[in-house]
């Protein structure tokens, strides 16, 4: 007679978070902010709402202009819209941010005495301020615990198996709950530049991840082949 005995179930395993940030920090070491920010909150504030929706180079160079012109709150809450505006440009919805990086400037001289908060929750009392922009300055600027989630970091959270969370926000808080407090500043810089680079959201580029060991690879899409161009297609016609 079969055997009533039962199959043991197979338990998922837990990534080793450590290991894999760890080779990822070798692979991105230095965080993408830290050349023009140089862990000043005020920067770190200001180069954060200027990165939202814009590539790495076009908010650095951004950033180096403004700061040029005005690197403290009540320096830059003297510079008029129109020079602002220019000074960024073109980063993604550069007229709004000049509004935003004016009206913070403005608020941080007159209810700060130009000094930027060190707490997630107050930072969020500033509009155009949301969870990922606070987290960055509390952890970057001031190097206070604090974990940064943007969509890259979600992604791959979820991708490795570490998390199953349906949004930037949920992740954030499953992260609080999970990683070790030492992997919080480091998590951010290096899964976003991992995300950039290698774990794309389409045609994630497995075969050169230096982590792919690791990964399970929940809900990657196999990179589909590059697309002969009608020329190619000519020439082999004619090599026949």
């Amino acid at each position: 007679m079969p055997s009533s005995k039962k199959s043991p179930s197979k338990t998922a395993v837990s990534p080793p978070i450590e290991t894999i940030l760890t080779t990822l920090t070798k692979t991105f070491p230095d965080h993408p902010m830290d050349t023009v920010t140089q862990n000043n909150p005020f920067k770190v504030l200001v180069g954060c709402i200027i990165s939202l929706r814009t590539k790495d180079e076009v908010t650095m160079a951004a950033c180096e202009r403004l700061f040029a012109a005005a690197d403290t709150p009540k320096a830059m809450a003297g510079l008029d819209l129109e020079t602002i505006r220019q000074l960024i440009y073109p980063a993604g919805f550069y007229k709004t941010k000049a509004v935003t990086i004016q009206t913070i400037c403005q608020e941080l001289v007159t209810r700060f005495n130009s000094v930027v908060p060190d707490d997630i929750e107050t930072l969020l009392t500033f509009k155009g301020v949301g969870r990922k922009t606070a987290n960055l300055v509390v952890g970057l600027g001031f190097g206070k615990p604090a974990i940064c989630v943007d969509i890259h970091v979600h992604r791959i959270s979820n991708r490795l198996g570490y998390v199953k969370t349906k949004d930037p926000e949920a992740t954030e808080w499953a992260l609080r709950e999970k990683l070790p407090p030492h992997l919080w500043s480091v998590i951010n810089w290096v899964l976003v530049r991992h995300g950039q680079e290698i774990c794309k959201p389409i045609g994630a580029r497995c075969d050169v991840c230096p982590i792919e060991h690791h990964c399970p690879k929940i809900d990657v899409k196999a990179r589909k082949s590059p697309k002969e161009s009608a020329t190619t297609q000519w020439v082999k016609t004619l090599e026949k």
